[in-house]
């Protein structure tokens, strides 16, 4: 396995915990990089790094963020976010794999990919209700706020760090399983 190999597995599953928070941040993120020619994408991909992918998932981007601010949409977003996070994290993982066959690189994304983003986007989904039952949702803008930033964050490390993206996903996925297991019910 070569170095753009294994950083480009690095990549897909910073990405792909990004989607986790937000859907289209990561994609409109990687549309741009491919854009501007910052990281190649597989070539049946390609066509994100299009002037009209990257108008289209910059809106999509967009209303999806300050759709997270509309009372109540944020908790029906969240209804069906789980779905779309495997998706799309199963489709960053896919476009950005390089020098792999088909069959493992399909496996990994669905796996590390789809498996990282629905993780992510289960536990942010959780976190909202938390937020909206305890708080009313009046706590909901702020944990939007962080989610959205997470995201950004996340998908700039990836593109550029991919790396230092790979080290903040297992911290990340550390943190969520200390929080599910604090909050899981034991049994008596």
């Amino acid at each position: 396995m070569t170095i753009e190999t294994i950083l480009s597995i690095f990549l897909g599953v910073g990405l792909a915990a990004s989607v986790g928070f937000r859907v289209f941040v990561p994609l409109f993120a990687l549309s741009l990089a491919s854009y501007f020619n910052v990281w190649e994408l597989n070539q049946t991909w390609q066509w994100i790094g299009s002037l009209t992918a990257v108008v289209i998932l910059g809106v999509a981007t967009l209303v999806e963020i300050f759709a997270y601010y509309i009372p109540f949409v944020d908790n029906l977003l969240d209804t069906i976010a789980v779905p779309l996070a495997a998706i799309a994290g199963t489709a960053v993982m896919v476009s950005t794999v390089a020098d792999l066959s088909q069959e493992i690189t399909w496996a990994l994304a669905i796996i590390a990919g789809g498996g990282t983003a629905a993780a992510i986007a289960g536990t942010s989904s959780a976190t909202r209700l938390a937020s909206t039952a305890t708080t009313g949702g009046v706590g909901n803008p702020i944990v939007s706020t962080v989610e959205t930033g997470t995201s950004i964050v996340m998908s700039i490390f990836s593109i550029f760090i991919p790396v230092l993206a790979i080290i903040l996903v297992v911290i990340l996925l550390f943190v969520l399983f200390r929080i599910y297991k604090k909050f899981k019910p034991t049994k008596t």
